[in-house]
């Protein structure tokens, strides 16, 4: 269980701090979504979690053991992802990997066995001799899963992992993701491809400059997100939005017209407009996106 309390960091006081006591949990056999714009938060939040960003003030307790206190303890039990995988890329990946074996009190033909076993498990059996150099990113980014996998941790941390990666390697972690899941470890997951976070994530937390501004289960955004009824009127007037506006947020280009958050259901919407002489040539509801939910919740704000 990764559980996240209160936490504050300041990389300049003469700033707006990074974060501002954010808090929250993941159960074990639970994947939570992170998501927010650049700059939000999310890697400074994975970075304390996984120990190599000391916060300002709050903590993450892993497992029950505090990252700040008992850093050892609490780190053994925890595997990192970084958004962007820093090694010595002129070493060979099974030596560099046995080097980092030894951290964890492997050596020898036990050592060897177990890296070799996480290389092939992340897909990189045949190139376990090659240079990190010689990897492209997509295999950089596997070879640093199967660095994070060697002491079995129950918890891992995903800081955008996915990016940069091409369909069959976003498809690979995700169904690594679901693995994980299954056993029963907790996964804490950060990406700008809100479509997967939406796919696995069992909770998603949203922060948007430092501050967690709302969490909610995936089975329930549909409801936190609200109706979306999209019509085409071939004969719109400067009228249109008047009538549509205390229903929600009016949209109209050219013949097309999208209701956010509509107060009322398609066929009650569809009724006013015949009754006021508009010509619906079509009409469809549903339910929001997790894309255009987060981008409602922080005003429009760019990408995440």
């Amino acid at each position: 269980m990764i559980e996240i309390e209160g936490l504050t960091k300041y990389y300049n006081r003469k700033a707006p701090p990074a974060l501002d006591k954010v808090g929250f949990k993941v159960e074990n056999g639970e994947i939570v979504g992170y998501v927010g714009l650049n700059g939000a938060g999310k890697t400074t939040t994975i970075k304390i979690a996984a120990g190599v960003l000391l916060p300002t003030s709050g903590t993450v307790y892993i497992d029950g053991y505090d990252i700040v206190r008992e850093k050892a303890k609490a780190s053994e039990r925890v595997g990192w992802l970084p958004e962007l995988p820093n090694f010595n890329l002129n070493e060979k990946a099974l030596n560099l990997m046995m080097y980092y074996a030894g951290f964890h009190g492997l050596g020898g033909q036990q050592a060897e066995e177990r890296c070799l076993s996480l290389l092939k498990k992340v897909g990189l059996q045949g190139y376990e001799n090659n240079k990190l150099r010689e990897y492209s990113m997509g295999m950089k980014k596997r070879f640093s899963l199967a660095v994070s996998m060697i002491s079995d941790p129950p918890n891992f941390l995903f800081d955008e992992v996915l990016n940069g990666l091409d369909p069959e390697g976003i498809r690979f972690f995700r169904e690594l993701a679901l693995e994980f899941k299954k056993e029963g470890r907790a996964v804490l997951f950060s990406s700008h491809i809100l479509s997967e976070v939406e796919t696995i994530a069992d909770e998603i937390v949203f922060i948007h400059k430092g501050r967690i501004i709302n969490i909610i289960r995936s089975e329930d955004l549909s409801r936190f997100g609200g109706l979306v009824i999209e019509l085409t009127i071939s004969n719109i007037d400067n009228k249109l939005e008047n009538i549509l506006e205390s229903y929600g947020k009016v949209e109209v280009s050219g013949d097309s017209v999208i209701i956010y958050d509509s107060k009322a259901p398609a066929y009650e919407v569809n009724r006013v407009l015949v009754e006021n002489g508009y010509k619906v040539s079509s009409l469809q509801s549903r339910r929001m996106e997790l894309e255009e939910y987060f981008l409602k919740l922080v005003g429009g704000e760019g990408d995440a």
